[in-house]
């Protein structure tokens, strides 16, 4: 019976073509012996003393173990890609080669404006920036409520200068006109109406005293900030039909460009307000644009 499982077990070690009690070497310098039971795509079963089982990854052998498997043609398959080519076997790496190109002379020791006036990319840049200052200068005489050809022409000659004083200088507000009060000629009823107490020698009926009549009122850039909340609590009654203030007032919105008889507001914008006047009928203008609101009373 023992003769019959020595030769079984010799026979199965031949079919394999494996040899038994194999010594291989790790990378990490360590050695495992024993014999190879199983092989496969992972690694190597060995059977060590005591029948202990190791299984061994391809990777963590050696490479002169992996040659030394390489020679049994049942390994060679499994072994070989893990196998590193020797130098001289590598092929040669190609040359590689870098050819001429022409590049931009640089000038020697360029200026910030020299290199600016010296390109066209540069004068671009200068013209843009020309033009900003200009449109700068533009909007700071109407927020300022200073002539826009003295703004734009001091800026013009002077850049960035000269719309920053504009900037600093403050707010050029006009006074309204003064109205002048004539005494009425004696012997009318105006007249008897501006005697003092003292003169009044005969009690006038409450029906027969004349109603105070409205002043203009103007509001103006400087004094008032015109924006949507201003404009709809302040000129409330010019909204729709005419009622309130509309009803004893006549509207006139002056800007800088234009000046408009507004008979009614038809709709207020964050930045913008349309007004319905009398010529053109109706028309869109900017709240920044305005410069001021009158109220002329109305005749009776």
């Amino acid at each position: 019976m023992r003769k019959l499982l020595f030769i079984i077990s010799f026979l199965f070690a031949v079919a394999g073509g494996v040899r038994a009690a194999e010594t291989v070497t790790l990378t990490d310098g360590t050695t495992q012996t024993g014999d190879i039971v199983k092989f496969d795509d992972n690694g190597l079963m060995l059977r060590g003393d005591n029948d202990a089982y190791n299984n061994v990854p391809w990777g963590k052998l050696s490479q002169d173990s992996l040659k030394h498997l390489a020679n049994n043609p049942k390994l060679k398959p499994l072994v070989e890609v893990f196998i590193e080519p020797d130098t001289a076997a590598r092929p040669a790496k190609a040359d590689i080669t870098v050819n001429p190109v022409t590049r931009l002379e640089r000038p020697t020791n360029p200026s910030l404006f020299g290199g600016l006036f010296g390109s066209p990319v540069g004068l671009f840049i200068l013209l843009v920036l020309y033009g900003a200052n200009l449109f700068a200068a533009y909007e700071i005489s109407i927020v300022r409520a200073r002539p826009a050809v003295q703004v734009l022409g001091l800026s013009a000659i002077l850049p960035i200068i000269g719309p920053v004083v504009f900037l600093i200088l403050p707010m050029k507000v006009e006074a309204p006109p003064e109205e002048v009060h004539f005494a009425p000629p004696a012997g009318t009823a105006d007249a008897a109406a501006a005697r003092t107490p003292e003169e009044i020698q005969i009690v006038e009926a409450s029906w027969q005293k004349e109603e105070k009549k409205p002043e203009p009122q103007i509001f103006a850039r400087g004094k008032f900030t015109f924006n949507k909340r201003f404009v709809e609590t302040k000129f409330a009654g010019f909204f729709g039909e005419p009622k309130g203030d509309a009803l004893k007032f006549s509207m006139e919105v002056k800007t800088a460009a234009a000046h408009f008889a507004v008979d009614r507001i038809m709709r207020v914008e964050g930045t913008d307000v349309i007004l319905e006047t009398t010529q053109p009928a109706q028309v869109t203008v900017a709240l920044n644009d305005i410069l001021e609101i009158k109220l002329t009373p109305k005749p009776v």
